[in-house]
């Protein structure tokens, strides 16, 4: 059986490496130069780095160098990429330069034809499969300001956070950048040094996570282990969970009252007038932002000015004007302004089928949708965990493409779909990219695959995570099973 696979990031890398190792033959077409998806050189912005401790971010199966950081850079993530690539003798497999434009279910429904970009020229093939891991963050969301065709006639420049790849884009520049996320003040922070002036604009704040709390405890041990999911209500509560959100809530409210008191003081978020209006736990409703280092002490500084509570409402020929009616001199806009979840080489019937008529994916368990057969997706979900959610979906498809009994009845996937996503729009106050957002439940999710799987992780491996940060080699026996299901052997790390 041959498997089609879009995207060599991380999800497209794992599902290849997986995939191959079951016995199946594998193309992986990614259509930058090199692997990475969002670490890729082509996309790359100044100053970024992983949100994720090395040892919590690494494949279960492929360490990271010991040489490297705590939190290693974006150059740093595609090296291990490539190393991962060699490692696992996917070279064969993968196609650079390779984009998919179009793909079409062959009539029996017994596959797909796909249309293939290579270096300009055309190609068309057949697969057995099809897993769409082009992820949710490959789509670069830039607003349609008022007045940017004259802004940019007069040489001024509106770009993503994911195209500024060169500081030196900002050298004697007046920056702008749009956005309160990672990525944003990231961005700000290093170009910072190099600009004329560099001004953040935000409509809203929202809670940043210090790496090392009280500047010693690294925020892994509080937020990257069971319990620090568990404080967060899921979807259906079960086992210690049921204690934190019922008869223990007061030990589990103080607790995000005692870590928010801490952040508050540590940041100086009310000297610098960033202190969020709304508690803590709404970290739950999106994502983890963690602090840029240095970024508060740039404010503080006065390196680095922010507007609160704005946005951009016209621009003019070398200026800003927000909607408080203040102006601000701009050359170069960023714009941390998020990404839009599309898969445009499917069929407008096919993406009816895999999405609601708000663009929201209705997929079950994130990969699956109904009504088209032998199509998947993997890394469509915004994860603590993305690459063990990857690596674990891979497996649960694995299982899915070999014919293990592990989908119920489309009916079940149906309810299963409809309930999740009302809970998801409820939680988040609809900022769930799509439907793809599974922040801050990554474990939930991987539980609920593994036990599908009948795949769990030992009962002291899972009771051990409940107090440390889960280490992502904890997760490497899972594979080695799975392949011993099959008479096969796992590639030593």
């Amino acid at each position: 059986m041959k498997i089609g696979i879009v995207g060599g990031g991380i999800a497209g890398l794992s599902t290849a490496k997986t995939l191959k190792a079951c016995g199946f033959e594998v193309i992986l077409f990614e259509k930058e130069a090199d692997v990475g998806g969002v670490w890729s050189a082509s996309r790359r912005y100044p100053g970024l780095t992983t949100q994720n401790p090395r040892d919590t971010y690494a494949f279960s199966d492929f360490p990271m160098p010991k040489s490297y950081p705590e939190w290693p850079s974006g150059a740093q993530m595609q090296a291990y990429l490539e190393a991962y690539v060699d490692h696992f003798e996917l070279r064969d497999v993968v196609k650079l330069g390779a984009e998919v434009v179009s793909a079409t279910p062959l009539p029996k429904a017994d596959g797909w034809s796909l249309e293939v970009r290579i270096s300009g020229v055309k190609e068309t093939l057949e697969v057995d499969w099809l897993i769409v891991c082009n992820g949710i963050f490959s789509i670069p969301a830039v607003p349609d300001f008022q007045g940017a065709d004259v802004f940019k006639a007069a040489g001024g420049v509106i770009l993503h956070t994911s195209q500024f790849t060169d500081i030196a884009w900002a050298r004697n520049k007046h920056v702008l950048v749009v956005g309160y996320g990672k990525s944003s003040c990231d961005v700000a922070n290093a170009v910072s040094g190099v600009s004329a002036s560099t001004t953040v604009v935000a409509r809203s704040l929202i809670w940043k996570i210090p790496k090392k709390l009280m500047n010693v405890l690294n925020f892994k041990h509080l937020f990257l282990t069971r319990l620090g999911e568990g404080l967060f209500k899921y979807i259906e509560v079960k086992g210690f969970e049921k204690f934190l959100h019922g008869p223990g809530v007061g030990v589990r409210n103080s607790m995000l009252a005692s870590v928010q008191g801490v952040i508050a003081g540590q940041l100086k978020l009310k000297e610098v007038g960033l202190l969020p209006d709304k508690p803590l736990e709404t970290i739950a409703r999106s994502t983890v932002s963690l602090v840029t280092d240095g970024f508060y002490e740039k404010i503080l500084a006065g390196d680095l000015t922010i507007k609160v509570g704005a946005h951009i409402a016209s621009l003019k020929p070398g200026q800003v004007t927000l909607s408080t009616g203040e102006t601000i001199p701009a050359d170069v806009i960023v714009c941390g302004t998020g990404w839009d979840q599309k898969v445009p080489f499917l069929t407008p019937d096919v993406l009816a089928k895999v999405t609601d008529a708000r663009g929201v994916f209705r997929l079950y368990r994130s990969m699956i949708p109904t009504g088209v057969e032998r199509l998947a997706f993997n890394g469509y979900n915004s994860s603590f965990f993305s690459q063990l959610n990857a690596e674990v979906s891979a497996l649960w498809l694995a299982e899915l493409i070999s014919g293990a009994p592990i989908l119920p009845p489309e009916r079940e996937r149906e309810a299963y779909i409809d309930t999740r996503l009302a809970w998801m729009e409820a939680r988040t106050d609809g900022k769930h990219s799509k439907g793809t957002n599974i922040i801050p439940f990554s474990v939930h999710h991987m539980d609920e695959l593994l036990e599908e799987m009948e795949l769990k992780l030992p009962l002291g491996t899972r009771l051990k995570h409940w107090l440390m940060a889960i280490n992502a080699k904890d997760y490497a026996p899972l594979h080695r099973r799975l392949l011993r299901r099959r008479g096969l052997r796992a590639k030593a790390a």
